[in-house]
């Protein structure tokens, strides 16, 4: 069996997902993404921008007029499909993965844009010297310094006596808004939590991993929360199931 180089298996990749490949080309193509990386992390790509699409993209059923007229449409002789199917498989599939994307962008409750966006974040407060604008485990010092930095009030507490410290607080900027974060400590770890307004319903709590970083989410009171950290899930889940009391 020849082996893909990257550029090859890329090009199949959306024929793989769509199992529109022969078997001899997607075993090729499993074979590559079971010891590549980067183009197994491209295939997760494109299989959760598929996942997301279905979930999310409006249905429009076709009316049964149109239905019958379609089917009742002469058919093209079976030759003819045979000889164009190798070359329209591709074409259609770039073009539905490009109609795909554009759906994925605009569809509004998609989290999965903000989940990266806030674990990127996360990673860029650890390397440099910005983990904070105001340094302070104080609420009442943090949470009176973002008046007047933001159109909305974000909850500001101390968890330390539970093993959560509030370390301080900066502005940061997710989903093309202006964003609160706090900073909290624990066990030499630092958890970054995102708040941002949202006109969207509450949601449940949800738990995932990003990229090696723990990362739990959830809406209440038209506020969005992203809690990111490389401590433990349920150590995560405890900070956010405190943050979501309020208390």
């Amino acid at each position: 069996m020849n082996e893909l180089d990257c550029t090859v298996c890329q090009t199949q990749l959306h024929g793989y997902l769509d199992q529109q490949l022969d078997p001899a080309t997607a075993a090729q193509v499993a074979a590559h993404l079971s010891a590549c990386a980067e183009c197994a992390r491209l295939h997760d790509q494109a299989k959760l921008l598929k996942l997301s699409v279905k979930r999310h993209a409006p249905y429009y059923p076709a009316p049964a007029s149109l239905v019958a007229s379609v089917f009742a449409a002469d058919k093209p002789a079976p030759g003819f499909i045979q000889r164009w199917q190798k070359w329209l498989t591709p074409a259609f599939s770039a073009t539905a993965l490009a109609l795909a994307m554009v759906l994925y962008i605009a569809t509004p409750g998609s989290e999965q844009p903000l989940i990266d966006e806030a674990v990127s974040s996360h990673v860029r407060s650890l390397m440099g010297e910005h983990l904070n604008d105001v340094v302070s485990s104080d609420r009442h010092t943090v949470k009176p310094w973002f008046t007047g930095k933001l159109d909305f009030s974000p909850p500001v507490f101390d968890y330390s006596a539970q093993g959560f410290p509030l370390l301080g607080g900066r502005l940061d900027y997710l989903q093309h808004q202006t964003t609160a974060a706090l900073s909290y400590g624990h066990a030499k770890h630092i958890i970054n939590v995102f708040i941002l307004p949202t006109t969207e319903a509450d949601t449940a709590t949800q738990s995932r991993t990003v990229r090696g970083f723990n990362v739990v989410s959830w809406q209440a009171g038209h506020m969005r929360f992203v809690l990111v950290s490389d401590v433990e899930k349920a150590e995560l889940e405890a900070l956010g199931q405190l943050l979501r009391n309020g208390s």
